[in-house]
């Protein structure tokens, strides 16, 4: 079974915006693995909670990633 678990910040995505980006990575394992991986293709969106998460030993938070 393909698996992708996709870490975003929460609070980023629209349920709309989930959806499209479920069905681009659902679109691209059955494009490499063929369409009988479709339907058991899984795709995992977390989202990270303001702080969880770090780059290059700072801690990303909603003011470093622009969105405050």
């Amino acid at each position: 079974m393909p698996f992708a678990n996709l870490k975003v910040p929460e609070g980023t995505l629209t349920p709309e915006s989930k959806k499209k980006l479920i069905d681009a990575v659902t679109d691209a394992y059955a494009e490499v693995y063929g369409e009988r991986a479709r339907a058991s293709t899984l795709v995992l969106v977390e989202e990270v909670a303001e702080g969880g998460w770090g780059l290059g030993g700072t801690v990303l938070t909603a003011e470093a990633l622009g969105r405050s």
